[in-house]
């Protein structure tokens, strides 16, 4: 886990987090506002997750959705989504 981008995450870019969970702006955003919703706990993919994680996933989810339009009122819509292993596209495996 050493070498895990999300277990060692520098912590000015987060910009959101709950006791299980924390939000970044993607390095490689596909669209402005991109976000990445992350476990703390080192876990390989969203079916990994605890229910009270899932939960605390959701939180920020809201949250983060919540100020995005509060900021930005021409955002009428939002993709929420996951990759869970390397044939769905995921490249670092932490959730």
């Amino acid at each position: 886990m050493n070498s895990c981008l999300f277990c060692n995450i520098e912590n000015e870019r987060i910009i959101a987090e709950n006791d299980f969970s924390y939000a970044v702006l993607d390095g490689f955003p596909v669209t402005e506002l991109h976000t990445l919703i992350i476990s703390k706990r080192h876990v390989e993919d969203y079916f990994s997750l605890t229910q009270g994680e899932l939960l605390a996933c959701d939180e920020l989810i809201r949250s983060l959705k919540d100020e995005i339009m509060d900021a930005d009122s021409s955002v009428d819509g939002f993709n929420i989504g996951m990759n869970a292993g390397e044939s769905a596209g995921q490249t670092i495996f932490h959730c």
